[in-house]
Formats: structure tokens, C-alpha cells, sequence
């Protein structure tokens, strides 16, 4: 089993971006989509999008699109999420996860199998 570092994560203004790293390392076999998911208090961690070693991609959460640009490095081994016009609902610890699907890459939490510590994102008005 690899491992998931998530970096890049702070506090901004509402409209302001940020950009979420990931780096998985160790992971031999096994892995075929990277995702991001996000927790806000209270609540139900979601998906907010992934990607697939073969560059397709697909975003979960509606309020993301057109804002959220999810991305991996030349040796797919980083998972970029570039965040936009962010809005104070976007704060949340944002988790990087990792798994072998068969298909798109889902948006379920437990289709993942590896996940990072988070990386706390906050967005103020």
C-alpha cells in the first residue's frame, strides 16, 4: 500500500484561488484514480473530483465546474486540484485519495482504498 501527502492548503478571501498537491508514493500496483473529496463540519465527506492515469477526468460535485480544475504531473504520480472563485462554502479539509476501478473513477469514498491526511482549506467573506 502507497502513500498520499497533501499540500497547499490555507486560508484566502472569497474569490481568491489556491492549488492542492498530491504525491503518492509507494504504490506499485493498485492505482489507477486519484481523487479529491472534501469534509466540512457536520458533514458527509464528498467527492470533488478525479482522474484516471489516462487523463480522463470527472468532476462530482455540480458546484465545483467551471472552478475546479483537477490535474496529474507527467509521472502521474502528483494530483493537482487548481481551486478558483472560491466561495466561503468551499471550506473544508480536503482529502486526496487513491484506488484500481474498473471504469470512470467513482465518487464514492469507499471505492478508495488510500487516502492522505487532508489539507485544511478555509474561505472567508
Amino acid at each position: 500500500q502507497g502513500q498520499l501527502v497533501e499540500s497547499g492548503g490555507g486560508s484566502v478571501q472569497a474569490g481568491g484561488s489556491l492549488r492542492l498537491s498530491c504525491a503518492a508514493s509507494g504504490y506499485r500496483y493498485g492505482r489507477n484514480c486519484m481523487g479529491w473529496f472534501r469534509q466540512a463540519p457536520g458533514k458527509e465527506r464528498e467527492g470533488v473530483a478525479a482522474i484516471r492515469t489516462d487523463g480522463v477526468t470527472t468532476y462530482f460535485a455540480d458546484s465545483v465546474k467551471g472552478r475546479f480544475t483537477i490535474s496529474q504531473g507527467n509521472d502521474k504520480k502528483t494530483v493537482y486540484l487548481e481551486m478558483n472563485s472560491l466561495r466561503p462554502e468551499d471550506t473544508a479539509m480536503y482529502y486526496c485519495a487513491a484506488g484500481f476501478m474498473y471504469g470512470p473513477c467513482p465518487s464514492s469514498r469507499y471505492s478508495y482504498n488510500g487516502w492522505g491526511q487532508g489539507t485544511q482549506v478555509t474561505v472567508s467573506s
